[in-house]
């Protein structure tokens, strides 16, 4: 679904699949793609991006309605649904290929992404600076088929249990009224 009145975002924050996880039940997000970015390898696989030797970060593709959803507020979510104060580290997940950073698309998502951090830095929602980078989009690649949608087929294997699970229940609390109405409605059954 590809429109004018699409946009795209692309954040990493540690492991793609907590990401994916949170951002495929927002209202007006129409696609979120799990993949690669940042790195100096072309086509990478899992393996190699696990390796850390790619430059490459785990990231998500979001395809968004910003008449629906604006930038500003997945970036709000963004800000939420991981640690922004680690270093090229979330929970378990240590290496540069997990760490926090936003890759604008265009000038007005750099502005927005600055505006946001200064406002968090400011509020001193966290006991540490921000170490979450800016910097422009590059080639996003696609992984592997199995890492798409990842939560969602695999709700009951431990890592998402005990990481991702605990990301989407505070997710879905803190943003009910922002969820679609299919996630709304499994949310009456956590």
């Amino acid at each position: 679904m590809s429109d004018q009145n699409t946009e795209f975002a692309t954040l990493a924050g540690g492991c793609f699949w907590c990401l994916e996880a949170v951002y495929e039940q927002l209202m007006g997000v129409h696609k979120v793609e799990s993949g690669y970015i940042g790195g100096h390898v072309p086509n990478p696989s899992y393996e190699l991006v696990c390796s850390g030797r790619t430059g490459h970060a785990e990231a998500v593709r979001i395809e968004f309605d910003p008449s629906v959803v604006s930038y500003r507020e997945l970036l709000e979510v963004f800000f939420t649904i991981h640690d922004p104060t680690t270093l090229n580290r979330q929970g378990p997940d240590v290496g540069t290929q997990y760490r926090s950073a936003i890759f604008i698309h265009t000038p007005d998502q750099q502005a927005t992404a600055e505006e946001v951090m200064t406002e968090i830095e400011r509020a001193r929602l966290w006991d540490r600076p921000l170490v979450t980078e800016i910097a422009p989009a590059t080639a996003f690649f696609v992984a592997e088929d199995y890492h798409q949608e990842y939560f969602r087929n695999n709700t009951y294997q431990p890592y998402c249990q005990v990481i991702i699970q605990p990301k989407v229940a505070k997710f879905r609390k803190e943003y009910l009224e922002r969820l679609k109405p299919e996630a709304a409605e499994a949310t009456m059954y956590l």
